[in-house]
């Protein structure tokens, strides 16, 4: 991926600084967008959000973030899409994202029918969580991340990232037992 404006690389390492990034983008961009996408509620500004983080990407020194690359790619992410929503001052539901096909392949329709509705009562109820807890339920069970990981790109210690997740998830049982 070379950056619009700028010519094609002359000197070896500017070739493998492009590959690193291109390689990058292979195995990261789109649990970037649906992750961007979770917390704009806007696919479209998603990938706008995504394509920020490559481009910051291109100019950082590869040796300086290749030990972390999947935190700082998400920290990256994180902290562009919430500049986003604070310039935009604005903050829309969660329950009309789509994160992943919760219906199973062979699933009847009534069962699906079920998943969906679920999903939905639990993206509502996620909503009501403070933005910390959210943001490292979505960052575990969305994502996947380590709690090592989870700590570069929340700045939060993993005693804390394992406190919140623990009373976040507590905290979302109780509101979806609530509401049965």
């Amino acid at each position: 991926m070379i950056p619009e404006n700028q010519e094609e690389p002359r000197h070896p390492h500017e070739l493998a600084h492009y590959a690193f990034v291109e390689r990058a983008m292979a195995v990261h961009e789109s649990a970037l967008i649906r992750y961007a996408t979770t917390l704009l509620n806007d696919s479209e500004l998603a990938r706008d959000v995504v394509q920020d983080t490559f481009l910051k990407l291109c100019k950082q020194r590869e040796s300086a973030v290749r030990p972390r690359l999947k935190a700082w790619l998400f920290k990256v992410c994180r902290n562009r899409a919430y500049d986003h929503l604070r310039k935009a001052k604005r903050t829309e539901r969660l329950d009309e994202i789509k994160w992943a096909k919760f219906s199973a392949e062979n699933a009847a329709p009534d069962e699906s029918a079920l998943q969906q509705e679920r999903f939905e009562r639990a993206m509502r109820m996620l909503e009501r969580l403070p933005r910390n807890q959210r943001d490292v339920i979505i960052l575990k069970l969305q994502q996947g991340l380590s709690y090592k990981e989870i700590r570069q790109v929340t700045g939060l210690s993993e005693g804390n990232i394992g406190f919140l997740l623990h009373t976040g998830l507590k905290r979302l049982r109780g509101l979806l037992d609530d509401a049965s």
